[in-house]
């Protein structure tokens, strides 16, 4: 483990960016989808400022995470652990199952790899 500069930035700059999603759009496609696209993205970027790992392995588990989290929206999970009127968890976690959010995580992810390919691309020639 070490400490990367460049992701924990971007790690912010993506978390500040989803607060202001979250804050100033409620509802819509930025809210919903562009938001999902990105939390993934800012998932990644979070591993990444902490883990020295190859980025496929990385990419990988942060869409399984996504992807866990989403199919537990088909349970009552959060009133398991009675958090249904938790503002937070409800905002952070998700309430309702879509397929259009795990469409969102891939295409998140799929962005991701290709970058991380091009910059690879960039480091040896």
């Amino acid at each position: 483990m070490r400490l990367n500069k460049i992701y924990l930035a971007l790690t912010l700059i993506l978390f500040t960016l989803e607060a202001l999603i979250a804050i100033y759009l409620k509802t819509g496609f930025i809210r919903h989808t562009v938001g999902d696209f990105l939390c993934v993205i800012l998932l990644y970027c979070f591993f990444k400022s902490f883990i020295v790992g190859h980025h496929f392995k990385i990419a990988i588990a942060v869409l399984a995470i996504a992807f866990i989290v989403e199919f537990l929206q088909l349970t009552n999970y959060l009133e398991l652990f009675n958090l249904e009127n938790n503002q937070l968890a409800n905002l952070i976690l998700g309430s309702s199952f879509s397929v259009s959010d795990l469409i969102a995580y891939t295409l998140g992810i799929i962005t991701v790899l290709i970058f991380e390919y091009k910059i690879y691309k960039l480091w040896i020639t």
